[in-house]
């Protein structure tokens, strides 16, 4: 369980003259997408129907991931007083939808479920690393270092359960590895784009390709080296893989220069 509140947060030392307008755009875009928190808990509850003891570890991650989005929410209101975080969410869900009502994993198998949940949290502990290190506001970057506190424990929640499943499922390293490369490019799809476009440009037509680049060229922008190298060394334990040595150095250098090669395309766009 989270062991911070949105009380915890000194609000009060909000400092306009500091916020960062690429950053912000960010943050707009990742309060729509965290408040998704509570739709992915109800597919993972039918998923996982037959476990009522992980049921209600999702139900508190799930409420943690809202958490997020509401404070996150919260501070881009402060920073941008236009922004209305309820009518951007409201937008963001009318057209983008998740199906949970399901009989079993989109993935195949509990295991490879977890495999691509261990991936998402693995993305979204260093994206809020780099955040914070990128903020010079200081309620935001004391937003993003509780969040990402928060998605290194939820990755560690699914870590373990992983390992369990592995027990009991088994999947050898390729098929985990597969998994965490789609999971990985499904960054591209319609969530991240359509979110970022209804927090920031919602009188515009919506392109996905267009808001994938522009959403790129700012986060991207915001990561250091070793966001990527703690990323890839989260990605290859998740995928059976020692993240130690040569292969954690290789993968942290490969995964850098893709996101660089991000960047600059979507710069150049």
């Amino acid at each position: 369980m989270s062991n911070w509140t949105p009380d915890d947060i000194d609000w009060s030392a909000f400092s306009a003259d500091r916020v960062d307008s690429d950053l912000l755009k960010i943050a707009k875009a990742a309060a729509l997408t965290e408040s998704n928190g509570a739709l992915y808990g109800l597919y993972l509850s039918r998923v996982f129907h037959d476990e009522p003891a992980f049921q209600e570890k999702t139900a508190v991650w799930a409420a943690e991931e809202v958490q997020h989005g509401e404070v996150l929410g919260r501070w881009a209101s402060l920073a941008d007083p236009t922004f209305d975080y309820a009518d951007a969410l409201g937008r963001f869900r009318a057209g983008y939808t998740i199906e949970t009502e399901v009989e079993g994993s989109v993935r195949g198998s509990k295991t490879s479920e977890m495999v691509a949940r261990c991936i998402v949290e693995a993305g979204t502990s260093s994206f809020y690393t780099a955040l914070k290190d990128a903020s010079r506001e200081p309620v935001f970057s004391d937003i993003c270092r509780r969040i990402a506190a928060d998605e290194f424990r939820h990755y560690k929640l699914f870590l373990d359960t992983l390992d369990i499943l592995l027990a009991r499922e088994g999947a050898g390293v390729v098929r985990r590895l597969m998994v965490a490369l789609g999971r990985i490019r499904e960054t591209e799809d319609d969530e991240l784009s359509f979110a970022y476009h209804c927090a920031n440009y919602p009188d515009r037509p919506y392109v996905r390709e267009t808001a994938y680049k522009d959403y790129a060229a700012r986060a991207f922008g915001a990561y250091q080296k070793v966001h990527a190298q703690r990323a890839a060394a989260m990605v290859l334990k998740a995928a059976g893989l020692s993240s130690q040595g040569r292969l954690g150095q290789l993968a942290g250098s490969l995964l850098w220069v893709y996101m660089r090669g991000k960047l600059r395309t979507a710069r150049a766009a």
